[in-house]
């Protein structure tokens, strides 16, 4: 890592703990390792570096009328990311460190994995999931232990949050995911993937943005599922940064 980047990346984090407060929320994303190609590419389709704080030139594919930038809006606030534990606050008297130490624990117990991946339709998104079935549910279970694992560190719902959650379709098992744990997709509901884009009613772009991805990272190997990251939202509605990452133990798997 450069001088630069290693000083781009220090005065980035510092200046958001500096603003972080009571409506700070924090989430244990996947984030591939950051000297892969999985890193650079999204962190580059997405506009900016969550770690470095850097602000990047996303890729234009020529199959695209409209900039690519505007049509990952969201994905580019949230950082390029895999969800494992959805954002949360903090409970009463738990500390972020309190996080990082309960993170480092659970991380040193995981062993690193790999998964066939490509980018895929979601609904009306594109998003880089898991090929087949065991790499998903490698996914899926890394997921679910990391939620158990973590979730007594989150702060209870206001009745607001809640009401704003259950005021969407969801199913009976859905909603009492949400009751219990603050978010409907979670557990068996829970669908590992990696956001490329906003959610989009033309098909024919949606197609373009999976072509291109795909086309890109044709010869960049497996996902490397190596560890994870503890990003963090300082305020309501302003970018995620990658606050601190969380090493799995050197002990190799095969899930692809």
């Amino acid at each position: 890592m450069t001088t630069s980047m290693t000083t781009a990346m220090t005065t980035a984090m510092s200046v958001a703990h500096d603003g972080w407060g009571a409506a700070t929320r924090f989430a244990l994303y996947y984030a591939p390792p950051r000297e892969s190609a999985w890193w650079r590419a999204g962190c580059e389709w997405l506009g900016r570096d969550p770690e470095s704080g850097a602000t990047l030139a996303p890729p234009q594919p020529a199959e695209l009328e409209k900039p690519l930038a505007a049509l990952s809006v969201a994905p580019a606030r949230y950082g390029w990311h895999g969800t494992l534990v959805p954002p949360f606050r903090l409970a009463d008297g738990v500390t972020p460190q309190a996080l990082v130490a309960a993170a480092q624990a659970w991380a040193a117990r995981r062993a690193r994995f790999e998964v066939a991946a490509q980018a895929a339709t979601l609904g009306r998104f594109v998003a880089v999931k898991a090929s087949d079935d065991a790499g998903a549910q490698a996914l899926q279970d890394l997921a679910a232990d990391a939620l158990r694992t973590l979730g007594s560190l989150r702060a209870a719902q206001t009745a607001a949050e809640l009401a704003k959650r259950l005021d969407a379709p969801l199913t009976p098992r859905q909603r009492d995911y949400v009751e219990t744990w603050g978010y409907p997709y979670v557990f068996d509901e829970f669908r590992f993937h990696m956001t490329l884009s906003d959610s989009l009613d033309d098909a024919p772009t949606r197609a373009a943005l999976m072509h291109a991805w795909n086309a890109q990272m044709h010869d960049a190997g497996p996902l490397p599922v190596h560890g994870a990251a503890i990003y963090v939202e300082p305020q309501p509605g302003a970018p995620f940064v990658l606050w601190k990452r969380v090493n799995f133990s050197q002990q190799q798997e095969i899930a692809a």
